[in-house]
């Protein structure tokens, strides 16, 4: 308030600022105005502890804890010991684990070396259909059963236990047996695509069960070309292992083994085919060792046909990954011998 006045009185006479500040600090005036302002108006109370207040008699316990009392009760070490008592000791950081690095014992190449091309290879209109005999020799599928992982074993027995609640054990065999049904038409329908069987192809193709899968090929099938072999049974001869081939043939200009499935659900990418890609590998490689074949494989291709005819999803598999899945190959064969 004092301030305010003070200045309402300055501003009234303008002349009187100039001759203020012009006056030597060492006079008497301005400094002994300025204290006076500041030291009267401007003291404060003394701020008044509120543990003062407190009959400390009454309640001495209390406020010698409150007041006294400087660390926690809990400390890291204490902290530490209830977490790992109801959590279980902390997860510590581990460095990822390298992919598997494991090497086969029979590094089998895939291409055969050894094996002649004829210069003129005979021209057939009709592919090559060798059927499958019965030998000792475990089949491709057998081998890829028989080692699968605990993990891909679990969720195999999930889904069928699954399946099971819901369709009941005659209901689950009833849809199994429909399933099969329906590849076998899938591929007998294909076949005679092939061979130029316009009649068949006809009658097929207005068969409910499989008019969704022939419908979800079409833009496949207008890049295969050259059929080399359907249906035909293939067998590694250093190996001791058979396998039956669904197709051989070009696909875009390059000779693959083609590998048809079915699926009721998506599988954009080729890890969701699980171990058909080393199922191929295998058929590839025991073709390039079989003598009944004059040619040799290093492509694969496997396609995934949808039931409802939305378009099906080819997964190419180039000279390098047929490679890395041929080893992975090898290694399942290896348990599979070790196992029997």
């Amino acid at each position: 308030l004092v301030r305010m006045k003070f200045l309402q009185l300055l501003s009234r006479k303008p002349g009187k600022l100039g001759m203020l500040f012009q006056i030597p600090f060492c006079q008497n005036q301005f400094p002994y105005l300025c204290l006076a302002t500041s030291t009267c108006l401007y003291s404060k109370k003394k701020k008044v502890n509120g543990y003062e207040q407190v009959d400390q008699e009454k309640y001495k316990n209390l406020v010698y804890s409150v007041t006294s009392y400087k660390t926690s009760a809990q400390t890291p070490e204490t902290i530490l010991e209830e977490d790992n008592l109801l959590y279980g000791p902390p997860d510590k950081h581990r460095p990822p684990v390298k992919a598997e690095t494991k090497t086969p014992k029979n590094c089998v190449p895939l291409i055969n070396p050894d094996k002649r091309i004829p210069l003129l290879s005979s021209e057939s209109n009709l592919p090559m259909k060798i059927s499958l005999q019965k030998t000792k020799m475990p089949s491709v599928t057998r081998i890829l059963q028989q080692t699968m992982s605990p993990q891909q074993t679990f969720y195999l027995e999930r889904w069928k236990q699954k399946m099971i609640q819901e369709l009941g054990k005659d209901g689950f065999a009833e849809y199994t047996k429909n399933l099969f049904l329906q590849g076998e038409l899938f591929h007998a329908a294909l076949e005679s695509i092939f061979l130029s069987e316009e009649v068949a192809t006809k009658e097929q193709r207005e068969d409910v069960a499989i008019s969704g899968y022939l419908s979800s090929v079409q833009h496949v099938l207008k890049d295969v070309s050259e059929v080399k072999a359907l249906e035909s049974a293939v067998q590694h001869e250093t190996l001791q292992y058979l396998g039956l081939v669904d197709c051989v043939a070009k696909y875009r200009g390059q000779l693959c083994v083609i590998d048809w499935k079915t699926s009721e659900k998506p599988k954009p990418f080729l890890k969701n085919t699980f171990d058909n890609p080393l199922q191929v590998a295998a058929y590839i490689g025991a073709i390039n060792h079989d003598a009944n074949y004059d040619f040799q494989v290093s492509c694969g291709l496997i396609v995934v046909a949808y039931k409802n005819g939305s378009p099906a999803h080819p997964h190419f598999m180039d000279p390098n990954l047929c490679s890395q899945y041929w080893n992975k190959w090898l290694l399942r064969l290896e348990e599979y011998m070790d196992k029997s």
